[in-house]
């Protein structure tokens, strides 16, 4: 009997584990090339993150997982996903730095994680 009670709390533990490895890959094949090239467009998916604006549903699946992907390096990203944040922080440091700034501040306010998330992302 202990040993059934042994199996079946192994299994349930790695049950549990599993379901956290990694994001939902839902949104991998996300056109950010085409938010990209549409400044706008670029602005209003940015402003979800900094609370300016509301999201739609992409950017509001992306916006839930910032804290902990920042946190956490990016841990749990698939390569999509790693690709998909380098591109996005590169083009947001380089053409909107005033929203790179706020983006830090509001993700990684004591500087903790960002290095650590850009080196994690940085061949993707």
């Amino acid at each position: 009997m202990a040993r059934f009670v042994f199996v079946a709390l192994a299994i349930c533990i790695s049950l549990a584990l599993a379901d956290d490895t990694k994001y939902s890959t839902e949104n991998d094949n996300f056109d950010l090339e085409g938010v990209i090239a549409k400044p706008e467009e670029f602005k209003k998916f940015t402003g979800c993150f900094l609370d300016r604006n509301p999201c739609d549903a992409v950017a509001s699946d992306f916006k839930n997982d910032f804290p902990e992907v920042f946190k956490e390096a990016c841990a749990k990203c698939t390569d999509a996903q790693k690709h998909l944040m380098n591109r996005y922080l590169a083009v947001v440091k380089e053409q909107y730095p005033q929203d790179f700034e706020e983006i830090k501040k509001k993700y990684d306010p004591e500087s903790k994680y960002l290095a650590a998330l850009l080196k994690a992302v940085a061949n993707a």
